[in-house]
């Protein structure tokens, strides 16, 4: 039955699942809340990413393990070695960290509209930085997604949490760190681009994921101390996240790596843009949030702009849509987590 699955139906099945995590993620933390273990939630946030981590890290060495031979790792030099900490740090730990703090904040609408700022900011980089070319298309489109972003964040009513910058600019602290979570990954993805395009991608991932879990528990050891994992070993908390792994982390995964072999950049960057609106009905469908006015706002600038990309993206040329799959293969990480 999977053999009669095209590519593009695995993708499509890879950004549903990808769209649904955040929601998924929220209503886990209720079920917690729920079921509290002396006054505490066992599926608190900080437990999730730590065994979503711990999950995705065993799919991955199962899927590309065998890349981590002495061949492949004799081949690193230096810089590459500081170029996939920075990238762990960046994308592994400080990232995914960001987003579920948020998450715990804020509506995940807001989450998920606001996250979109992350391919116009990569775009920008790879233009300044690594001399991109793009069409007009393209810019017009990032611009307007931009724009769609920074609707949805001026448009949100005012709070306790509300952070005034420039005198007259406010943003709530989980928008901000959700902004700051997508730059972040931005930031990575430019490095991934510089230093580490010729790395195997099960190095790339295995030590991005592994390194990035390690980096996170160290830092909240750190500012929360070991009592924030005391109910990390609770059975309902693996009983739910191993079904959450198996899903949103190893079904989303293999799908979307499945989808890659057999489909083009075009159908890549098409599922993508699918991502935001799939993540809003899911939000509204699990968690029963309906979209506020900045949200219907916003994510109609934004679903502009990215049929303005769409409509660039099939426009480039051979060489530059080869370039394009080649970095949203390194991109697309664990989404679930």
């Amino acid at each position: 039955m999977f053999k009669k699955i095209p590519g593009r139906g695995y993708l499509l099945i890879a950004i549903l699942i990808f769209a649904a995590s955040n929601s998924v993620t929220r209503r886990l933390t209720e079920l917690g809340a729920d079921n509290l273990i002396d006054g505490r939630n066992p599926i608190s946030f900080c437990n999730v990413l730590l065994v979503g981590n711990l999950c995705a890290l065993l799919a991955l060495i199962v899927i590309y393990g065998k890349e981590w031979n002495s061949s492949s790792l004799s081949r690193l030099s230096a810089v590459d070695w500081i170029s996939l900490i920075a990238v762990a740090l960046l994308s592994g730990a400080l990232a995914p960290a960001l987003f579920f703090f948020a998450l715990e904040r804020t509506a995940v609408n807001n989450v998920v509209l606001i996250g979109r700022i992350e391919p116009p900011i990569t775009l920008a980089l790879s233009v300044l930085i690594l001399r991109a070319r793009v069409n007009s298309q393209i810019v017009i489109g990032a611009i307007l997604a931009f724009i769609g972003v920074i609707l949805t964040i001026v448009l949100q009513p005012a709070d306790s949490s509300t952070i005034t910058m420039g005198g007259s600019f406010s943003i709530g602290q989980a928008e901000l760190m959700t902004a700051i979570g997508a730059i972040s990954l931005a930031i990575a993805s430019i490095i991934s681009k510089i230093k580490l395009n010729s790395i195997p991608l099960g190095i790339f991932t295995i030590f991005r994921t592994a390194v990035g879990t390690l980096i996170f528990f160290s830092l909240t050891l750190k500012l929360f101390g070991i009592g924030h994992f005391m109910d990390v070993f609770a059975p309902i908390v693996w009983q739910w996240m191993l079904l959450y792994g198996a899903v949103i982390v190893v079904g989303g995964q293999l799908a979307w790596f499945k989808g890659l072999k057999s489909t083009n950049a075009a159908d890549v960057s098409l599922a993508n843009s699918i991502s935001p609106i799939a993540g809003i009905v899911f939000a509204f469908l699990v968690l029963g949030e309906v979209p506020t006015i900045a949200h219907y706002i916003g994510g109609s600038v934004i679903i502009i702009g990215i049929i303005l990309n769409q409509i660039g993206a099939a426009r480039q040329n051979d060489a530059a849509k080869t370039e394009i799959i080649e970095e949203m293969d390194k991109q697309v990480g664990f989404k679930g987590i």
